[in-house]
């Protein structure tokens, strides 16, 4: 993207013609045409609602991908420009995200060019935006002198995601079930569910006011003692 120069009054720039020593001229301050000098307000973040944002882009990424090609949308250098805005340069608290990409790069363990490709994939699908910034300073002679600084960036939310389809929110779970006991087996049911008698005769003396149970258990250890080894319902 070309530069565009923010230059000092062109009367500065221009020589003396009449035998006088021109007067001293100032560089001109190289920053991008569309910088803002005006102070930046970020959005804070949580830490939580950046790792779901990051695992939206992730599945993003594997959604978009084909067959023969090995990147999806974001690609993996927006995949890892991400993370590293998320996870290593992000300041929860206030928001402020604001790192060099040379830093992003060196971050997220790819080349400048590479970050910059994650950038600007991430750009083009609506997952990251940013506002190039530059300061004022006071040079000499009360010249004012742009001065680069590095973007603010902002991660945005997964609705303003372009081709991204939001995974629905599961259901709240029934107000009857809120703070709800499990039901638990009778004690016949225990019972009929044990593999062998003696586990079927300690299940039905769980509730000594069972009085079925009581019964149940009782012809159990009857037939036990007989060598029968089990409820047969035939008369002992």
């Amino acid at each position: 993207m070309p530069r565009t120069l923010l230059t000092l009054p062109l009367a500065n720039l221009l020589p003396f013609h009449d035998g006088r020593e021109s007067l001293k001229t100032y560089a001109p301050s190289p920053v991008w045409r569309d910088s803002t000098a005006s102070a930046i307000k970020f959005a804070p973040m949580s830490k939580k609602q950046a790792a779901k944002l990051w695992h939206e882009a992730r599945r993003f990424e594997r959604s978009t991908r084909v067959a023969g090609k090995q990147d999806g949308a974001l690609g993996r250098n927006g995949l890892a420009v991400l993370y590293a805005l998320l996870f290593d340069f992000l300041n929860y608290a206030s928001g402020r995200l604001d790192p060099a990409k040379a830093t992003i790069a060196k971050a997220a363990n790819i080349s400048e060019r590479s970050a910059s490709r994650g950038l600007a994939s991430l750009k083009a699908y609506g997952v990251v935006n940013w506002v190039r910034r530059c300061a004022a300073d006071i040079g000499e002679a009360g010249r004012v002198v742009f001065r680069q600084l590095s973007n603010a960036y902002a991660v945005l939310p997964v609705s303003q995601w372009l081709g991204h389809t939001p995974r629905p929110e599961a259901p709240p779970p029934d107000r009857s079930a809120w703070g709800a006991a499990p039901v638990m087996p009778t004690i016949l049911e225990q019972a009929a569910g044990a593999a062998t008698v003696a586990d079927k005769i300690r299940a039905l003396d769980l509730d000594p006011n069972d009085h079925l149970a009581r019964v149940l258990a009782g012809l159990g250890r009857t037939m036990q003692a007989r060598g029968n080894g089990g409820f047969t319902g035939r008369p002992a």
